[in-house]
């Protein structure tokens, strides 16, 4: 019997590198690659559980064909539907990119036709995988979403609290922007990334110590709508030893 040969599925953003998946045996692997403390980290892994938004790259690479040409169709679909009842997306081409910026539970899955052609006509066919054999298939499970701010922080040049920002705990947002007023509703700042913020300065000047405002609007993976209007206590003369702020 003819053993055909896949390499897994490779991420970019978050990574998945490339392993050999073997068709007649099927047992799909790969690679989860992701960067802590500036190194990069790898871990073999058949899922991936993290936050919206992330952008997968796949990529087939068959290997061993002799002489077959391969098709190949992706399909990605939510835990609820199957690989006939998808309903996300299907596509041609020995690469995928897709972006997952809804929350829940994913499967990225490849399926492969190698024909065999001679004189114009195909004169052999198989299919990948072939009955009884699992796809190669990967489940991506994407976080709700979770959107704090706090109520102050210490623009004073040590190093600790000096960036008003969201909190560290946010999670699957994907649509973000924040602007900060002053008390007579004079705009100050504004920014559309979720991990920026605000240094406290206008015009390259640190603002005097007292409450200003916040206005958030954003939106998370799971369709939640976040609109809120929050004080924000400036406090250039407080030091970490004096006590935490809600931060």
């Amino acid at each position: 019997m003819r053993r055909w040969f896949l390499k897994g599925f490779v991420w970019a953003a978050v990574l998945l590198a490339p392993l050999l998946a073997q068709a007649q045996t099927c047992s799909p692997k790969a690679v989860f690659s992701y960067t802590k403390d500036g190194e990069e980290v790898e871990e073999e892994l058949t899922e991936y559980t993290g936050q919206a938004p992330v952008t997968g790259r796949f990529t087939a690479n068959p290997e061993n064909y002799d002489g077959y040409e391969p098709s190949y169709e992706w399909r990605v679909y939510s835990s609820d539907k199957t690989w006939e009842t998808y309903d996300v997306l299907t596509r041609t081409g020995e690469t995928l990119e897709y972006t997952f910026s809804q929350s829940g539970t994913f499967y990225v899955e490849l399926r492969v036709t190698f024909n065999k052609t001679v004189g114009g006509t195909i004169t052999d066919t198989v299919i990948y995988p072939e009955e009884g054999d699992d796809a190669v298939r990967f489940a991506v499970t994407v976080a709700e979403s979770k959107l704090e701010m706090p109520n102050a922080f210490s623009p004073n040049g040590d190093g600790k609290n000096d960036i008003y920002r969201a909190k560290s705990t946010h999670q699957s947002i994907v649509e973000f922007r924040a602007t900060v007023f002053n008390r007579w509703g004079q705009k100050l700042y504004s920014w559309n990334d979720v991990n920026g913020g605000w240094d406290g300065t206008v015009n390259g000047k640190t603002v005097r110590d007292g409450v200003y405002f916040v206005n958030v609007v954003a939106k998370g993976a799971d369709g939640i709508e976040y609109k809120f209007r929050k004080d924000v206590n400036v406090l250039t003369r407080y030091t970490e030893d004096e006590g935490a702020t809600d931060n």
